[in-house]
């Protein structure tokens, strides 16, 4: 039986993906769920014309018998109650957000029979042409152009010299650890999933695009080294920073101790206290001994031992007398013994790309008078 599908002339297909990113136009992606968790793109939900489970039997079926049964099939999967709650779920979209829009992988025959599905049910939603995969293809290229063109410039600075309070600050800079959910260091975690690759680089080639579309000024992005978290940074970035003009921001070494202090250990604890509060301090404990014990071969063995002790007494005064300063001391061991000497090394690699050096405030006063 052939599957009559609605001619595409109900909406023109979506072409300008660079209005769609610069708008935040919300997308219904009818990619099935595992498709979506791939990858997809900022403001998108999943709403999927098939599951994982009838996907793949519609897949079998087209490469056994053809596109014909393979259609056929999908619409005997997909019928009844089970169709009406695809609607409906588009329905519930399409009434929240009256500028939404439809994708699937390539704009075809996923796309084209959600539209018709939800005009039988009143209402009319454009799709985008090429799907997911043009989009995707749109970013990539977008983030090489402004990787390639080089506008942009390099914040470095000691770990706990508050570099993200100075992206934050800064109108036209990206936060890549922000994109990533995760600070960039073994004692990084955020406490919220990181994203996929995939939506880790179209976030941040959206980011960039919208930077770019204000001004062609360079954008300020934070020294990062290949991984923040489990997410990679792309190769071709790492090297163009090792060129790009650099920004050094200084900090005194105690508000580094107390910016750490507060960042990675009481607000984790604050977190735990929150979630968890019987085993806030045991999850604390385990939290810190997991993250140095990350860096175990890194450290060597007698000051990771040195690290373990100094913890098993920085918890004890926090139980017994809230108290943090023996936090200090751990912060300390790492920044001495760790964290400044490979930061001295990778900076000494750049320092002739240094044009500016100074506070968070000279940065900015700087930034804003270039």
């Amino acid at each position: 039986m052939a599957v009559h599908v609605l001619r595409a002339s109900i909406l023109q297909p979506i072409t300008d993906f660079k209005q769609l990113f610069l708008s935040d136009t919300p997308m219904v992606d009818v990619r099935a769920p595992i498709e979506f968790a791939k990858g997809a793109f900022p403001h998108s939900i999943s709403a999927p014309l098939m599951n994982d489970d009838e996907r793949e039997a519609v897949g079998i079926c087209y490469k056994e018998n053809g596109p014909e049964a393979a259609q056929e099939l999908g619409h005997q999967l997909v019928c009844g109650d089970v169709k009406q709650a695809r609607v409906e779920q588009w329905l519930s979209f399409a009434n929240q957000y009256p500028n939404g829009i439809l994708y699937c992988f390539r704009g075809g025959l996923r796309s084209r029979i959600s539209q018709q599905w939800l005009s039988e049910a009143g209402v009319v939603r454009p799709y985008v042409e090429g799907g997911y995969k043009a989009m995707r293809t749109y970013l990539l290229n977008q983030l090489h152009e402004r990787v390639n063109s080089g506008q942009f410039l390099v914040l470095s600075g000691a770990t706990g010299s508050g570099k993200t309070e100075v992206i934050h600050d800064w109108p036209h800079s990206i936060d890549l650890e922000g994109l990533a959910n995760h600070r960039g260091s073994a004692f990084g975690k955020t406490f919220e999933p990181q994203p996929a690759q995939i939506d880790f680089e179209n976030a941040w080639s959206v980011a960039w695009l919208k930077r770019h579309h204000i001004s062609t000024a360079p954008v300020l992005i934070e020294d990062e080294s290949r991984l923040i978290g489990r997410v990679a940074v792309l190769p071709e970035y790492l090297d163009a920073a090792k060129q790009a003009s650099n920004i050094l921001l200084e900090a005194p070494y105690e508000e580094r101790i107390t910016r750490i202090r507060r960042d990675y250990f009481m607000d984790a604890f604050q977190h735990y206290q929150k979630t968890e509060p019987k085993q806030a301090y045991e999850l604390l404990d385990a939290f810190i001994r997991d993250a140095v014990f990350r860096i175990k071969k890194r450290l060597g063995g007698t000051r990771f031992a040195l690290l373990n002790d100094t913890l098993d007494a920085a918890m004890l005064a926090l139980k017994n007398q809230n108290q943090w300063s023996g936090f200090d001391d751990i912060i300390n061991i790492l920044l001495s013994e760790y964290y400044d000497p490979m930061y001295e090394y990778q900076y000494k690699q750049k320092a002739d790309k240094t044009i500016f050096k100074g506070s968070h405030a000279d940065i900015i006063e700087w930034l804003a008078t270039r």
